[in-house]
């Protein structure tokens, strides 16, 4: 499997950064025909989609909470945590995008410094579940980031040969994508433009860190299993702060994410016992 990845690892070229980039334009081009590219027009051109969004998908209330804790990185990579074994260039990867999109995410919110819904909005006039979030953190949303990171990375590296395989992996990817995204609205915590142009940055930030570990080779030492136990205390420390998770709120996503790194754990400390 790793063979197939780093196959399709040659295929990316550094014109796809291009296809996001292109997209956050017409957004930005849109935003300044509805003159919105300030503050407070931003907010209230979408208002009424915030709240229409927001009273349908609350409607789901677990199954919303639960999804979007895909958008907390230490969750949806706990999932992937066994393709260390199986397809160490995966990771590579996702070390590189990660990187790229929590400097993005981090100096975008500071530049733009967009209300949360719960700080501008009658916080008795939208359905917020868990946490409320407030403060001037809304753009981008950090959730979309990591989500269509993480996706860009599977889509581009897991990619099928064939072309109608290729449309139908293309359009899974972003529909889970989309379904993950709209959980930040439906939880009352953003602006459905903040996930949109979020998920853009993360499908930037996904080909930079694809481009940027094969070319610069900074994270090969997670191939070789005598750094095994760098991971084995990366997976424990991470079923540490899951369980504190579960005390505060037990949530499935979260014992499925625990699952998976005990999975991990096993076999990674099985191999690197065995070698």
């Amino acid at each position: 499997m790793n063979e197939i990845v780093i196959n399709n690892f040659r295929r990316i070229k550094p014109t796809m950064l291009l296809l996001p980039l292109c997209i956050i334009i017409l957004v930005i081009i849109f935003l300044y025909w509805q003159d919105a590219l300030n503050v407070d027009s931003y907010v209230q051109i979408q208002k009424d989609y915030f709240y229409f969004l927001n009273s349908k998908l609350s409607q789901f209330h677990s199954f919303e909470y639960n999804l979007t804790q895909f958008g907390d990185g230490l969750v949806f990579l706990a999932l992937l945590s066994i393709l260390i074994v199986y397809t160490p260039k995966v990771w590579e990867s996702l070390f590189s995008a990660l990187l790229v999109s929590v400097i993005l995410s981090s100096s975008l919110k500071e530049i733009f410094s967009v209300p949360r819904p719960a700080t501008i909005f009658d916080n008795d006039s939208f359905t917020i579940i868990g946490k409320t979030l407030t403060g001037y953190a809304s753009l981008p949303s950090g959730h979309s980031i990591t989500t269509f990171t993480i996706l860009s990375v599977l889509l581009f590296l897991f990619m099928p040969k064939k072309a109608i395989s290729k449309v139908l992996w293309t359009i899974l990817i972003i529909i889970v994508g989309l379904i993950i995204i709209s959980t930040r609205v439906g939880v009352g915590a953003h602006h459905p433009f903040d996930t949109v142009i979020g998920s853009l940055i993360g499908v930037f930030s996904g080909i930079a860190g694809i481009l940027i570990s094969r070319k610069y080779k900074i994270w090969n030492w997670i191939e070789n299993k005598k750094y095994y136990p760098v991971f084995i205390i990366l997976f424990v420390g991470s079923i540490v702060v899951l369980i504190l998770k579960i005390m505060t709120v037990p949530l499935t996503v979260f014992y499925l994410a625990i699952i998976s790194l005990i999975i991990s754990l096993y076999v990674v400390t099985k191999i690197y016992l065995k070698k």
